[in-house]
């Protein structure tokens, strides 16, 4: 089977450098609806068998609206267990002022995952991220058939650190791969219903009209 892992629409806090984490959430842009549908249009003959979606505004909203202009509207599950890292402190501030107030938060969330303490500010590190995110993943892909496709509609930061620990990379080295943008799609399959999984697609941008900036991408 194939997990086809989507990051939410593009909003004003990402343009503006801001985090969001769990608890932050801010509107989507106008321009993010436009490219929803475009993803929907790219992937519209594709049969999801489901959709699971974190519950937070932004990525409920792109769940659903991808969700109504495929070609087949596979049912919605919202699961808690997707939502956003929990950032503590940072949440609602800009980048330069978490590099200013916290530097060696700012410099390991970014860099050295394994050194990330996030309950240093109230906030969640990335195996608490990996350690609640793994069993939703691992029970959706084992309860559908080798050839199904299912869509996980999440976050940046916790779908990058989800992914690649799926994928077996070390804590140190989850940011290896870089970012993943706005509404971009990474697709892993299992043909173990889970046990394993390998990486099929990457951060795919293709499907949108615009490149993506680097406020795009995390």
């Amino acid at each position: 089977m194939k997990i086809y892992f989507v990051r939410h629409g593009k909003t004003k806090w990402n343009l503006e450098s801001k985090y969001q984490g769990a608890s932050g959430d801010s509107p989507l842009l106008n321009e993010s609806y436009i490219e929803m549908n475009e993803l929907a249009q790219y992937f519209y003959n594709v049969h999801f068998a489901h959709i699971y979606a974190s519950p937070i505004k932004r990525a409920r909203i792109t769940a659903s609206r991808i969700r109504t202009r495929l070609n087949h509207r596979p049912p919605l599950t919202l699961l808690s267990r997707l939502k956003e890292f929990n950032l503590g402190q940072m949440e609602g501030m800009k980048f330069s002022e978490v590099e200013s107030k916290f530097p060696n938060i700012f410099k390991n969330f970014r860099s050295h995952p394994d050194l990330y303490d996030g309950r240093s500010i109230g906030g969640e590190n990335f195996s608490d991220v990996i350690n609640r995110m793994t069993p939703a993943i691992k029970k959706i892909a084992s309860i559908y058939q080798k050839d199904d496709n299912v869509m996980i509609v999440s976050h940046g930061a916790a779908l990058n650190a989800e992914i690649n620990s799926l994928l077996n990379v070390p804590l140190a080295q989850l940011r290896k791969r870089g970012g993943l943008a706005n509404t971009s799609t990474t697709i892993l399959s299992t043909d173990d219903f889970g046990k394993h999984f390998q990486l099929v697609k990457w951060n795919d941008t293709s499907y949108l009209s615009k490149k993506p900036s680097a406020t795009d991408v995390i």
